[in-house]
C-alpha cells in the first residue's frame, strides 16, 4: 500500500465529516476543546500539508512557518474545496527534503534535519489522525452526526481492537475443543 492511500481516505473522511456540519458548528468554538472550533483544528491539519507541499518543491519545510490562512477554519465550503486540493496533490516522487524547525523560544534553538518527503507524509498522517481524533469529540459535544468507526483512530490501534476482538472467540474456542475432550473422556471412562 502506497502512503498516500491511508492519507487521501483520512483527508476523504474529514471532508465528509465537515459536509455534515452546519457552518456555524464548524467554526463554534467548543469547551471540551480548548477552547477551539473544528475549523481551527482543519485548518491545522490541512496547512501542514500545504507546507510540505511547498516545502517539496523548494526542498525545505518548515513547519513552523506556514501561512495560516482564517479561510480554512472559517468556511467550511473553502476547507472542502482544500482538502480536494490537498488530495490531487499528494502522489508525487520521494525526494530528499530539510526540516527546519524551531525547538525552544530563540532563533538559536533552530535546527535543520534531513528527511524526505515519505517521511513527512508519515509524519503527518499520524498528525492527522491526532487532530481528527480532536475533532471527533468536538463534534460529539455539539453534533448528533454520526462519524465513521475509525475516524480519528489510528491503523494500530484498530489492529489491535480487532486482536482484543477475536481473543475471547480464540478463547471460547479453546474451552469448547477442552469441555469436548473432557466428554469424551468420560463417555469412554463409562464403556
Amino acid at each position: 500500500m502506497k502512503l498516500q492511500e491511508p492519507i487521501q481516505t483520512l483527508l476523504t473522511q474529514l471532508q465528509n465529516v465537515i459536509n455534515g456540519l452546519t457552518g456555524g458548528q464548524y467554526q463554534q468554538e467548543i469547551d471540551t476543546l480548548s477552547p477551539s472550533t473544528i475549523g481551527q483544528h482543519t485548518r491545522h491539519i490541512l496547512e501542514f500539508y500545504i507546507e510540505l507541499n511547498q516545502g517539496y518543491l523548494t526542498g525545505i519545510v518548515n513547519y513552523d512557518k506556514r501561512l495560516r490562512n482564517r479561510d480554512i477554519e472559517s468556511d467550511k465550503n473553502y476547507a472542502i474545496q482544500t482538502i480536494t486540493s490537498i488530495v490531487a496533490t499528494l502522489d508525487k516522487p520521494d525526494r530528499n527534503l530539510i526540516l527546519q524547525a524551531a525547538y525552544g523560544d530563540s532563533d538559536v534553538s533552530q535546527v535543520s534535519l534531513a528527511t524526505n518527503y515519505y517521511r513527512e507524509l508519515a509524519y503527518n498522517l499520524e498528525h492527522t489522525v491526532h487532530h481528527i481524533a480532536l475533532i471527533r469529540i468536538g463534534i460529539q459535544a455539539i453534533s448528533d452526526l454520526q462519524v465513521p468507526e475509525a475516524f480519528g483512530v489510528s491503523a494500530a490501534a484498530l489492529k489491535y481492537r480487532q486482536a482484543c476482538a477475536r481473543k475471547p472467540l480464540f478463547q471460547l474456542q479453546a474451552a469448547f475443543t477442552l469441555l469436548l475432550t473432557v466428554m469424551n473422556i468420560l463417555a469412554g471412562a463409562r464403556h
